[in-house]
This record gives C-alpha cells, structure tokens and sequence, in this order.
C-alpha cells in the first residue's frame, strides 16, 4: 500500500468497532483526510492518547480505497494547558469545528489553514485570560473566513458602496459586512455596530497573528465577546453544515 507522511490536527472521532475508531483530521498537506485509527481503543493501543481530539501529530498513513490507515503518530503539541480550563476547551473545539465545515480534501490552502489552526490551539493553550482567548478566536475567525472567500466589508456599504468614516452603522452576517445607516431603510437591520467595533475588527483582520496590538490591550470582555458573536453569526451563515459546539458555546460567553 501507498504511504504518505504529513502533520494533522484531530478534530473529530467516530466508533468504527469494538476497539477502531475514524479519526477527522485536518493536515498540513492534503487538506481534510480521514483515517482509521485501528485498536486505539485497546489499553495497549500504540496510538492511544495520540488520537485525542485537539492534538497536533506527525503521521504515517497507508492509503485505502475509501479511508486511510494511521500506522504511526509522534505528537507534536497535545495543548495541554487547554485541557485545564474550560473556557479554553470550548473555544478550541469551536475553531476545530470551523476548519471541520470549512475544510476540504486536497484542499490547495491547506498549509495555511494548518498553520492558522496550530497557532489558534497554541495561543488559547497558553492564553493568560478570558480576553487573551477571544483575541485569537476573532483573529482565527476573520483569517479563516478570508482564506475560504468570505472576506468581510467592514469601510464600504455594501449597499451604496460609500466609505464609513466614524460613525455607527449595522452589521448583516447575511451580506458579510456593514451598511450603512441611511441605506439601512432598505435593510431593516437591528445589529447596530459602533465604529471603533469596526476599527477593532479590521485592525485584527490585517496584523500578524502574534502580533498583539494596542485595541487588544485594551479591549474589553464585554466588547470581545460582542466581536465574537458578531463573527460567529456571520461564520454560521455560510456554512453548509451546522454547528454542534454554539449551544455550548452560548453558556461559555
């Protein structure tokens, strides 16, 4: 049989039989692969805690007509200062679930969806706070949606296509960006956006993800949390699959 070697983050199992298991992962290389994970679930297993979900691995596969067979996993970052704190684990498992409805096999941005994933688990696993966490969701949540072609408008009305310069506007997941008040008459839009919540957003939507900058200092819980929902309901617009970490996630935030 055929084997490749790539790194992957685990982000979803499935019972495949008394001791196998489906592993949904998503690799540096080729995208979205799922691959058996075979008596991972025996005592002994070779693979064992290896195959938990949110851990980064090095792997071996063999390639099979339908799924591949995981031979062998080095762990590269089990994130385990996510496992002790709540919060961390929620967030975590919201981000792999957007890669999971986002991703696709052989996908051609798959290197940069890898990297963006790993560098969201690993600055929620070692974030300081609540705020430190969100932070690098929004981050995760804009640069995910740029890299999949949703890209928000957040200076132009998408209405009358005019810039808005420092003053409130409304927000629409729906169209993916902002209009402005007076075009709003056509809308009828409830979701009223200040626009330094415009500027916060666009600020994290084009700095380096390590980069921390000084909206971030001093952005509040409150004013985080608001962010997230904002890009969350525009996330949860364009996927084709549901959400199954939101409910949870509403008694989280």
């Amino acid at each position: 049989m055929e084997s490749f070697v790539t790194d992957a983050i685990n982000l979803k199992s499935y019972n495949l039989s008394e001791s196998d298991k489906i592993i949904v992962m998503y690799s540096r290389d080729k995208g979205l692969i799922r691959g058996v994970a075979k008596g991972v679930k025996k005592p002994k297993s070779k693979l064992g805690a290896r195959m938990d979900l949110l851990v980064a691995n090095k792997l071996m596969l063999h390639k099979g007509k339908n799924l591949a067979t995981i031979s062998q996993a080095e762990a590269l970052n089990t994130f385990n200062k996510t496992r002790q704190n709540m919060d961390k684990i929620f967030y975590s498992i919201y981000v792999s679930e957007v890669v999971n409805n986002f991703g696709v096999e052989d996908d051609p941005c798959s290197s940069v969806i890898y990297d963006l994933l790993y560098e969201t688990l690993n600055t929620i696993a070692l974030a300081d706070d609540k705020i430190a966490i969100i932070n690098a969701v929004l981050k995760f949540q804009l640069k995910m949606m740029r890299v999949s072609g949703f890209s928000l408008e957040l200076d132009r009305c998408l209405c009358c296509g005019n810039p808005i310069g420092e003053e409130n506007m409304y927000f629409s997941a729906k169209l993916g960006g902002v209009v402005c008040l007076e075009c709003n008459h056509n809308y009828g839009l409830s979701d009223v956006m200040h626009y330094k919540l415009r500027d916060f957003l666009s600020v994290l939507a084009n700095s380096e993800f390590d980069e921390v900058t000084e909206y971030e200092k001093k952005a509040t819980e409150k004013v985080c949390i608001v962010c997230f929902e904002l890009l969350k309901s525009y996330i949860n617009s364009h996927s084709a699959k549901k959400f199954k970490s939101t409910n949870i996630l509403q008694e989280v935030v």
